[in-house]
């Protein structure tokens, strides 16, 4: 899966349109074995919005962040305790607007070394799902489901869904390793 890494190369740089922004950091680590992992979260279910959810670790940027990546790296250390010297920025994936085209979202792709000791902010996450690149460029384990009269991806955890957004920045990023 080393060639992982090389496909990567070609992500374009991380945008930074206009608008009411959040980011997202999309970590990605090569564990012992030599298989490619990415990091997701699952939302915890007393949240007020997408509970229970399968998301990147990321929010809204806020005052004092320089852009989305400053953005996308510190959310990643304030909920799963990724170090911001663990993180090297990979490039970025098309802004997406979820339902609500007052808010985009950029997408940061990173590698992150290992090891990392996740330190959950329980508030915001209630768990981290680590699957493998392999797993998710599975077709069999996607489905495309109607939802509101649109179709979207659905990916199924044990432990979640992953849908919407999320699954939207995921099977783009995907994209660049099939």
């Amino acid at each position: 899966m080393s060639d992982v890494w090389d496909r990567l190369a070609s992500l374009p740089p991380v945008p930074s349109p206009e608008g009411m922004l959040a980011a997202v950091l999309a970590p990605l680590y090569q564990d012992e074995s030599g298989d490619v992992r990415m990091i997701l979260t699952v939302r915890p279910e007393h949240m007020n919005t997408h509970a229970g959810d399968v998301v990147f670790p990321g929010g809204r940027i806020e005052e004092g962040d320089a852009d989305p990546v400053a953005t996308a790296v510190r959310e990643a250390e304030e909920e799963v305790g990724i170090a911001p010297s663990s993180v090297t920025v990979l490039g970025g994936l098309k802004p997406v607007a979820p339902g609500r085209p007052e808010m985009i979202i950029v997408p940061v792709v990173a590698r992150v070394t290992r090891p990392v000791e996740f330190v959950m902010q329980e508030d915001e996450v209630a768990a981290v799902l680590e699957p493998t690149i392999g797993e998710l460029l599975d077709e069999s384990r996607w489905e495309l489901r109607d939802f509101h009269s649109h179709p979207l991806w659905f990916f199924e955890f044990p432990e979640a869904t992953l849908w919407g957004a999320t699954a939207f920045m995921v099977r783009e990023l995907l994209s660049y390793l099939r």
